[in-house]
């Protein structure tokens, strides 16, 4: 079995389901009322939209870890499994999983490229019964590498504020940083004029890129596109992303890494985080 393919197309999905590969888990990540409308031929379902963490401190990543392998135990992902999430597009909820196989060093998994609209734009069928969980003992080790938390995306905050005063070494604070804060909400959050958290605004010294424009229709666009709108970002900095809960944030986290981006965090807790803590900074410029 193929890994690293981070993103698989309806054809090659559809090729996996075909051959009645045992090894292949499909994980519908939307919600339940959605899922019981219909869903691809053999998938179970978990929303992991409800599974919301913002708590980055030590005790709270512990626990964090405890309770993503008793998740992960029950939709029965296994070091054996090809597993691969869907979502109505090359959505955040998809993304989210992949991100999080990834951090339990689980390297054989995917997002389906269009999601379920791709898949039925095809012509590729659906079903409506629920498919039951097949449980597994999942011992998947944590890569810190991956996950950032609040220290240090202030810590990486701090960094950008004091690139962006020196303007001897640099033109822009992206080129300037060490670590690049990449806030992946919209504009309108960025910019303070959304309000979801008891603060508004954004990280001091992080660059914006809504996720959405990853996005062309359902599915992603092409590499040579995504180059284009990421070109600010070198590609030797440390990039930590982050959104309102970790999942648009996901998002640009598997599109960074399709580009080749070696070193790419996702700020786990997120605004939902850092936007409700009065000791930690924030910027509406």
């Amino acid at each position: 079995m193929k890994k690293n393919l981070l993103v698989v197309s309806p054809e090659e999905l559809h090729r996996m389901i075909s051959s009645r590969d045992k090894d292949v888990l499909v994980v519908d990540a939307r919600p339940f009322s959605d899922y019981a409308r219909g869903h691809i031929p053999g998938a179970v379902n978990v929303d992991l939209m409800q599974f919301h963490w913002i708590d980055t401190s030590r005790e709270g990543i512990a626990q964090f870890n405890r309770q993503s392998r008793i998740l992960l135990s029950n939709i029965g992902v296994s070091k054996e499994k090809f597993v691969v999430f869907y979502d109505d597009v090359s959505g955040p909820s998809a993304a989210r999983g992949v991100w999080l196989l990834m951090y339990f060093s689980h390297d054989k998994v995917a997002m389906l490229d269009g999601g379920l609209e791709g898949w039925k734009t095809r012509g590729y069928s659906t079903e409506t019964k629920t498919n039951p969980f097949v449980h597994s003992d999942f011992r998947g080790r944590p890569d810190p590498k991956i996950l950032a938390g609040y220290l240090e995306v202030k810590s990486a905050a701090a960094d950008a504020i004091a690139a962006k005063k020196d303007r001897k070494k640099a033109t822009t604070a992206a080129a300037a940083a060490v670590v690049v804060v990449l806030d992946a909400r919209s504009k309108e959050e960025y910019g303070g004029t959304a309000v979801r958290a008891a603060r508004a605004g954004h990280v001091p010294g992080a660059v914006n890129i809504d996720w959405s424009d990853n996005l062309s229709g359902p599915s992603f666009k092409d590499l040579e596109a995504l180059e284009k709108m990421y070109a600010g970002v070198p590609k030797d900095a440390k990039v930590i992303t982050y959104c309102q809960g970790g999942y648009r944030a996901a998002n640009s986290f598997v599109v960074l890494k399709m580009l080749g981006y070696k070193n790419v965090k996702m700020y786990l807790g997120s605004w939902g985080e850092w936007g409700n803590r009065p000791d930690l900074p924030v910027s509406s410029q």
